[in-house]
């Protein structure tokens, strides 16, 4: 059943995208193609497998290579279209829509955004994207305010060389002659005095990986979530209750829908379920608040497995540096993980023989992390069939694969916002298409591994939108706190081999 609804919601979702990309002529086919081929071998595969057919190796292999073969084709198709529109791409690093393709050259996002991620908001978009017209059809910047922006460099900051038209504004060329911080805000304070609040400035790196400066108006700028997308929030959010409150009937062995009498008894892991999501969301726009950054509603996804997978969320401002980026970004997993932690160490601490919860050894052999510490605090407890737990424990557990799975590094999931920022646009590229890959790999055995890919693929995997000064990185203790939470996010969704869990006294011998 779980297989046939994934499969069902797949084809929905390419049906949505092949609607929303044949407005925009061969582009949007091409980009809604090439989303086609990475889905395909998945599709067949699960899909054959729902009628009783199940492929082989080499037959699964020999679909992996046709859709990487046919992605490669299409990928060069769609940059020689995009090449004819527009021959000159003085800056694919910018991006209007809250998602921007992870390779400069590929415009598929729109045709598949969803009404969490698009936005009636615009930044600096691609030239080549489907849904943005030719530089020669967009209004020009007056030639007066290019000149005013031009009285803003100066040798102690930005060297301007060459100006080119962008879009509704313009790209300056030039050498950076201060560190990146100094001269943002000095040309951003001066082009404040000369023309108030009509431009915003960028300092970017450009495709030849130099620093250059780009003006475009502030009528760009993120607007505020529309009424409809506020509703679509609220909708999902009455959603999550409804799931979570499943999920902790389930947990006792009851279907909670076919006994809503029995609330009494879901409502103490429901309520912890959305517990955990409510800080997650709250550490985030505890920072946002602090960097005065508006953030959209939450737009919750429900799953009948863990209640929920987290929440999907936008930025409706622009942001001022990568810092900030990693700030945020950080602090709603940090929030969330470190409240199931505790409740996992907790509920550790307080089970006995007697605990309400009987888990299987399976339980602590499918997390490093929850396996490691169970060994720790149980003991000898641990070594049989049946462990009895405290409610706790599964609470943690669920919260820490809850964070865990919004941590993973690919696209707008914080995880992704999180690589970006330490590390660039460039190498969260690449990881997405690596976490896209393990996930593709982990639905041989696990379908909601082929779900959250779905979500990752059509609503998350793209970049987040530069920032205002781009070039300058987040410091070391950042960095070090990124891979910490990388790496924890790995411990709890990596499992335990049997030699390990062995050598570990976790399960009987």
């Amino acid at each position: 059943m779980i297989t046939a609804l994934i499969l069902f919601f797949a084809v929905l979702i390419l049906g949505w995208g092949f609607y929303r990309a044949r407005p925009l002529g061969k582009l949007g086919l091409l980009a809604w193609l090439q989303s086609v081929a990475l889905m395909a071998p998945w599709l067949t595969f699960f899909g054959l497998f729902a009628v009783g057919v199940y492929l082989n190796l080499a037959g699964l292999l020999f679909l992996l290579l046709a859709s990487i073969g046919l992605y490669i084709f299409l990928g060069k198709q769609l940059r020689a279209l995009a090449a004819e529109k527009n021959t000159t791409d003085p800056l694919p690093h910018l991006s209007s829509e809250p998602g921007e393709a992870a390779s400069a050259s590929h415009p598929a996002t729109h045709p598949t955004a969803s009404p969490a991620a698009h936005s009636t908001s615009t930044q600096p978009n691609l030239p080549a994207s489907p849904q943005t017209a030719p530089a020669s059809d967009l209004p020009t910047m007056p030639a007066e305010d290019v000149q005013t922006v031009k009285g803003i460099f100066g040798i102690d900051t930005f060297f301007a060389t060459e100006t080119i038209p962008y879009q509704n504004g313009a790209i300056f060329k030039g050498n950076l002659r201060g560190e990146p911080d100094y001269s943002h805000q000095r040309l951003t304070d001066s082009l404040t005095q000369q023309m108030g609040d009509r431009y915003r400035l960028f300092l970017v790196e450009g495709v030849e990986e130099k620093p250059v400066v780009v003006v475009l108006p502030s009528a760009n700028d993120p607007k505020p979530s529309t009424v409809a997308q506020k509703i679509l929030a609220l909708i999902l959010a009455f959603v999550t209750v409804a799931t979570s409150l499943e999920v902790a009937g389930l947990m006792q062995g009851f279907d909670f829908s076919n006994a809503p009498n029995r609330i009494a008894e879901v409502l103490p892991i429901g309520t912890g379920i959305l517990a955990i999501l409510g800080i997650h969301e709250l550490g985030h726009r505890l920072l946002a608040r602090r960097y005065q950054i508006r953030l959209s509603p939450p737009f919750l996804i429900p799953t009948w497995q863990l209640g929920s997978f987290g929440a999907l969320m936008r930025f409706e401002s622009l942001l001022p540096n990568r810092s900030v980026l990693f700030d945020i970004a950080f602090a709603g997993p940090a929030a969330g993980g470190l409240f199931s932690f505790g409740m996992l160490i907790l509920g550790l601490l307080l089970s006995t023989p007697g605990s309400f919860f009987q888990v299987p050894i399976e339980f602590f052999q499918g997390s490093i992390l929850v396996g490691t510490l169970g060994r720790v605090v149980l003991g000898e407890a641990i070594q049989t069939e049946l462990v009895a737990v405290h409610p706790l424990v599964i609470l943690g557990w669920l919260g820490l694969v809850i964070t865990a799975i919004n941590v993973m590094p690919a696209g707008q999931l914080d995880g992704g916002r999180i690589v970006q920022a330490i590390y660039g646009r460039k190498t969260a590229g690449r990881t997405t298409v690596a976490t896209l890959i393990v996930l593709g790999l982990a639905s041989l055995v696990n379908p909601l591994s082929l779900y959250w890919a779905i979500i990752i693929l059509f609503l998350q995997r793209d970049l987040e939108r530069p920032a205002l000064n781009e070039l300058t990185e987040p410091d070391d203790t950042r960095a070090a706190l990124g891979l910490l939470i990388l790496f924890l996010m790995a411990a709890t969704l990596l499992p335990l081999t049997p030699s390990l869990a062995g050598r570990l006294g976790i399960g009987s011998s």
